[in-house]
């Protein structure tokens, strides 16, 4: 019999009764920021998971069953994660969640997840502390203190006479905040001047001040640590009151709506990568195909980072189904072996192989550097991985 059955049959079995059996299409949640200036990088994520929807269900879902993504808009605060969270534990009743967009907001919606024993794996949260938020929560995206120095030392190879650097970071984010102790981390160990810190927020829209008082440093190098729509706006007008030297924007504007913003003054700006179009691998090349054949052009990290964290979940939800089958489980159950799954796994990716320390943090090797080239018309242009 069913456990819907049985239920109706011995109402009185209340441990029977009170286990939630798991639903099909096997619901897994994306909350990620569809509005606010978040979503800049948020639609990106959306583009990456669907397309990882369609292809992983095209394979026959899990065991044959298919799955679906349950999406909830977090905005881009930490009360806009924490409703979306909220909405996905109680009333979706996900297997998984992933998300939100930002470590400020993983920061704060993450430990009611963890507290109800429902894994969170983040497509983009890099912040330090993020895995050690709790057992359920893990991500795919790897830690500023690993890829960001990366752009420095490009930065450094194309001018090897770099020596002051200026720095500006939304202080208002959690993730912004720990890129900049990074960068300045990396910065003094090798032996360059910290000339300025300026702080800004990612609602701020005019930096005059922050630009004129970094201006009288005479700085050789800017490092922008925030979000698509503030830090382009900050590198224009830092470029429009003439500073020459170069910039690296930070992860947070590591995507191509950053053009529209800074237009013809985002050429050159570095930016390190998770990820890399060019690498090639059967499940990269099904993804990049995917997405060019749709948006004609190059897919972004963003995007990659959503497939594989969809592609783990599936992966994992796969292993634990050939154990015992999912309509079988209990739903707090499955979410526990799921869970536990997932950090036992190895992953080929588009980001490359993946796997996960016990504590949740991703294992990944590789790492790029990409300068934005601009297009002549100064309103599109590419990220452009160096040493390809």
């Amino acid at each position: 019999m069913t456990r819907l059955l049985l239920c109706a049959l011995w109402t009185a079995s209340l441990t029977l009764c009170s286990a939630k059996a798991v639903e099909s299409p096997i619901p897994i949640g994306l909350s990620v920021a569809e509005t606010s200036s978040a979503a800049l990088l948020g639609q990106e994520q959306v583009i990456g998971a669907q397309i990882a929807e369609t292809f992983f269900n095209a394979q026959g879902g899990i065991g044959g069953t298919p799955f679906k993504l349950i999406l909830e808009d977090t905005g881009g605060d930490e009360a806009g994660a924490i409703h979306a969270f909220g909405l996905q534990l109680e009333r979706n009743r996900v297997v998984a969640l992933i998300g939100p967009t930002l470590s400020q907001q993983a920061f704060a919606a993450d430990p009611l997840a963890n507290a109800k024993g429902l894994m969170v794996l983040g497509p983009s949260t890099t912040a330090r502390g993020i895995p050690q938020i709790g057992d359920f929560i893990a991500r795919v995206s790897a830690p500023v203190n690993v890829v960001a120095p990366y752009a420095l030392r490009a930065a450094l190879e194309q001018n090897p006479k770099i020596r002051r650097v200026a720095f500006f970071y939304a202080a208002n984010d959690a993730f912004a905040s720990s890129e900049t102790e990074v960068f300045q981390g990396a910065a003094l160990a090798q032996k360059l001047e910290r000339v300025s810190v300026q702080k800004f927020k990612t609602v701020d829209s005019d930096f005059t001040a922050q630009v004129r008082a970094t201006l009288a440093k005479k700085p050789d190098l800017a490092i922008v640590s925030g979000l698509a729509l503030d830090g382009g706006n900050l590198i224009r007008q830092l470029r429009r009151a003439g500073f020459k030297g170069k910039i690296i924007g930070g992860n947070g504007l590591n995507t191509t709506n950053l053009f529209p913003v800074c237009r013809e003054d985002c050429d050159g700006v570095l930016i390190a990568q998770a990820y890399s179009p060019f690498e090639q691998s059967p499940i990269q090349t099904a993804f990049r195909e995917r997405y060019k054949t749709v948006y004609r052009k190059e897919p972004p990290q963003f995007s990659a980072q959503a497939f594989a964290a969809v592609q783990v979940i599936v992966e994992a939800l796969r292993k634990v189904d050939a154990q015992k089958k999912l309509s079988q489980w209990a739903l707090e159950d499955l979410r526990a072996a799921l869970n536990r799954q997932v950090l036992a796994g190895r992953y080929e990716t588009p980001l490359g192989p993946l796997s996960f320390t016990p504590e949740g943090e991703v294992v990944q090797k590789k790492f790029y550097v990409a300068q934005i080239r601009m297009n002549p018309d100064g309103k599109t242009g590419r990220f452009e991985i160096l040493g390809k």
